[in-house]
């Protein structure tokens, strides 16, 4: 549970909390926010150390709140929204450092005296949203309440409540993933706990053989109790029933002691996996994913089950030595080691190979999901079918947040028609796996919402809702899941905008959010992650820095922030041109996947650099003329061209070749073919340049076959030329030409591409200007030349 949670379970700690809150006015702000700051500050990985440091962060903390309060403010309940505008001014009239370090010292005084509490009593446990629960650092979440991973819980009576929250409960300690994907979460005063899988499990079977001994105990008290009750008129019946009352006392106390050594366990791995899951959604994006680490964590949730099954038991029996009437403390802990079953086989529930996020209609796909209880419980002996439907963002935030019962009309609420919807679980007895495979669905059909504004079809999200009912000795089990968000596109040419929704969800997905929303800003730190890793794992090179700082100029244009918003990222033309950033991005991602792979493997390609540095780089080379270099063309969406420096000593830059282009000829072709181009300029500073067929000659084609051609035909090639023009400003401009190739005289050699029109004067033009690009102006024999193609080009 939240710490303000356990803070506010003991009277006497929340009027000491809400009296040092109130100096500052800030006492309603912890209310409101109380996960949400917890969360924030206790992730920081950096403790301030001085001054300048604390008023960074403290500024830092004070825009992020902010920005938090405004996003609560588009919640659906009024009374909420006046609130938040209460906050808002209440913080605008409270300098960023003076609130910070008051929220951060009442932060470090709650740690204090919850964990004073801890040692005596246990704190209740608190029902979270299930969604919620998906996320990572929803570690955090449940101290043993609170509903698991993506999945509600439900018995046959009655549905489980869900509330909607704006953050996630806390821990003491723990481990998690940050809205960015990155690093442990350091808690206040304390060192980084690095929390490893079979350290967890030790400790579990450890508790576990510790719990085990009361057993012997526990059977002793049972048969004492028998005993009394069939010696009712013994002299020592007063004698024994004190001994009994000390024996039951003594189970209790082992009892709730047991419980409190479960409970952060249960913690620890509902943070794991939470983890996990946040990695699954970055591996969306590209990133490296492990996902073998469920299996770990599965084995631990199979240990967890045991456990709480037998200290179920456990205190079942000791419920039947009845005493006294009125028994509180065990009839609490019933019901709080019930929740925490109930909530750990809820958890274990999710989605462990999600679908494709951007979904086409009519496209079959799969699926998968996974139940981390494994053998448990027994349910593998009659597997439950799962069955499966979409669900509109709104249709998902009303289930998540008011916690619409699920019962046999939840089909009806389904956003489209998915053919092969359900499938059967199937146990695995050699790895113990217990899941439901969905091989071969298929959407046919989708409802989509009205449309606001500029908002399309590419903006609206949709997920997949799997969920099940089965029956675990005499209650019944209804758990669900939701994956992660998708995009539903009928034609290919909604890819690149679909893409850009889902990428920005999977980076900047808050931890805790009601589904599916997300911030409309991120800091450039945040983003450039993002595209770097998106770029990296479809082309198989990262960028670098001086790519990225290219990406920032482009994004910021004349402006300077450090925030990068959602429209600057997808929706707002770039300057002068008729796409966004993204759609340029995302064209030379594909352009680099399909047709340049090697080359920019290999750093034959510079890439991401503007026009006019990359002439400014050319100018300054020390190999002069020929030196030329591959820059993305900023003018067309997917084109790449070449710059090069002339035999005027001047820079030429070719007009752009896309796609289409390199169905004909490949780029490495075009480069053997065009003897003005000598050596390649490094993309790193600190390379030389590398001469032309060094660089690309493993990406040549051969150019002649070993079978002889069709007998009454003769071979053609094609070959790229650049015919130069004078552009406006004197400058020499290049325009690649695709010549239609002539019949050779001779099957072994090409002729030129040349039409009839071209005289006898250009083709000597021409023929010399390719040899002038491989004479060293130095050489008497090059002014006189390049004078004679001055003159036949006149």
């Amino acid at each position: 549970m939240s710490l303000w949670k356990r803070i506010s379970s003991h009277a006497d700690c929340e009027a000491r909390m809400a009296a040092y809150y109130d100096e500052k006015g800030l006492f309603d702000l912890r209310l409101c926010l109380a996960a949400w700051i917890e969360d924030r500050i206790m992730s920081e990985q950096i403790t301030p150390n001085s001054a300048e440091q604390l008023e960074r962060v403290a500024l830092k903390f004070n825009e992020d709140l902010q920005q938090k309060l405004l996003s609560t403010r588009t919640a659906s309940d009024q009374a909420l929204k006046y609130r938040v505008v209460e906050l808002c001014t209440q913080i605008q009239r409270t300098s960023a450092l003076e609130l910070y370090t008051h929220l951060r010292g009442g932060l470090q005084k709650e740690l204090q005296l919850a964990t004073e509490k801890s040692v005596a009593t246990p704190g209740p446990s608190m029902p979270l949203s299930p969604y919620n629960m998906n996320n990572p650092a929803a570690a955090m979440v449940a101290a043993g309440g609170g509903v698991g991973v993506g999945g509600g819980y439900m018995d046959s009576s009655e549905l489980m409540s869900v509330q909607p929250a704006l953050g996630g409960g806390l821990g003491v300690i723990h481990n998690a993933v940050g809205a960015n994907g990155g690093g442990n979460v350091t808690p206040i005063g304390m060192a980084t706990a690095k929390v490893e899988l079979y350290e967890i499990e030790h400790q579990i079977l450890q508790y576990f053989n510790d719990f085990s001994t009361c057993g012997n105990s526990l059977k002793m008290l049972v048969q004492n109790y028998s005993y009394m009750l069939n010696s009712t008129g013994s002299p020592n019946a007063e004698e024994a029933f004190k001994c009994l009352m000390t024996e039951k006392a003594a189970i209790v106390t082992t009892l709730c002691r047991s419980y409190l050594c479960y409970e952060p366990l249960q913690e620890l791995i509902i943070s794991e996996l939470n983890n996990w899951r946040r990695q699954q959604a970055l591996a969306g994006n590209g990133a490296p994913f492990n996902e073998s680490t469920l299996d770990q964590i599965q084995r631990c949730f199979e240990l967890l089950e045991s456990f709480i099954g037998h200290l179920l038991a456990a205190v079942k029996e000791t419920l039947r030595v009845h005493i006294v009437n009125d028994e509180p403390e065990l009839n609490n802990l019933l019901e709080r080691v019930r929740s925490a079953q109930k909530n750990l086989v809820c958890a274990a529930f999710i989605v462990d190979k999600q679908p494709p996020q951007v979904m086409k209609t009519n496209t079959r796909f799969a699926a998968s999901v996974r139940w981390l209880i494994g053998s448990q419980l027994g349910i593998h002996n009659n597997p439950p079918t799962i069955e499966c439907i979409i669900m509109s963002e709104n249709q998902a935030n009303r289930f998540v947040t008011r916690g619409t019962q699920m019962d046999s009309t939840l089909a009806g609420q389904s956003s489209g028609e998915i053919q092969n919807c359900s499938s059967t679980m199937e146990y695995q007895q050699n790895n113990h796996i217990f899941s439901a495979s969905f091989r071969n669905m298929q959407l046919k059909k989708i409802k989509r919402a009205e449309k606001k504004g500029t908002e399309s079809v590419m903006d609206e999200k949709f997920a997949l809702f799997f969920y099940a009912t089965t029956t675990v000795n005499d209650y019944q089990i209804r758990v669900w899941t939701l994956s992660l968000p998708v995009v539903v596109i009928v034609h290919g040419n909604q890819e690149p905008q679909s893409w850009a929704t889902i990428t920005w969800d999977n980076a900047f997905a808050d931890i805790v959010r009601e589904p599916f929303m997300i911030t409309d800003r991120v800091t450039w730190a945040q983003l450039s992650v993002a595209l770097n890793t998106k770029f990296g794992s479809s082309t198989q090179r990262a960028l670098t820095r001086d790519n990225l700082d290219f990406l920032y100029e482009k994004l910021q244009r004349d402006e300077r922030s450090d925030y990068i918003t959602w429209n600057q990222f997808c929706k707002e033309p770039l300057p002068d041109r008729p796409f966004t950033f993204w759609e340029w991005f995302f064209a030379i991602m594909k352009l680099t996947k399909d047709h340049l792979m090697g080359m920019w493997k290999a750093s034959c390609i510079m890439g991401f650099i503007n026009k006019v540095k990359a002439q400014d780089d050319l100018m300054r080379s020390a190999t002069g003329i020929g030196t030329f270099l591959l820059r993305f063309s900023d003018s067309e969406l997917g084109g790449v061209t070449i710059a090069y420096v002339n035999e005027y000593g001047s820079v030429t830059m070719l007009s752009p070749w896309t796609a289409r282009d390199f169905q004909i000829l490949n780029l490495a072709d075009r480069i053997r073919d065009l003897n003005m181009l000598r050596w390649l300029h490094p993309s790193d500073t600190n390379a030389v340049p590398q001469d032309r067929d060094r660089a690309f000659g493993e990406f040549y084609s051969p150019r002649t076959g070993t079978n002889e051609p069709t007998p009454g035909y003769v071979r053609s090639t094609l070959h790229v030329q650049v015919r130069n023009t004078i552009g406006d400003n004197g400058s020499i401009i290049g325009t690649p030409q695709h010549p239609i190739p002539s019949p050779p005289q001779d099957s072994s050699m090409s002729m030129g591409n040349f039409d009839d029109s071209d005289s006898d004067d250009s083709s000597v033009a021409d023929a010399l200007e390719r040899y002038v690009a491989g004479t060293s102006p130095d050489d008497p024999i090059f002014h006189q030349i390049r004078a004679t193609i001055m003159s036949a080009m006149m």
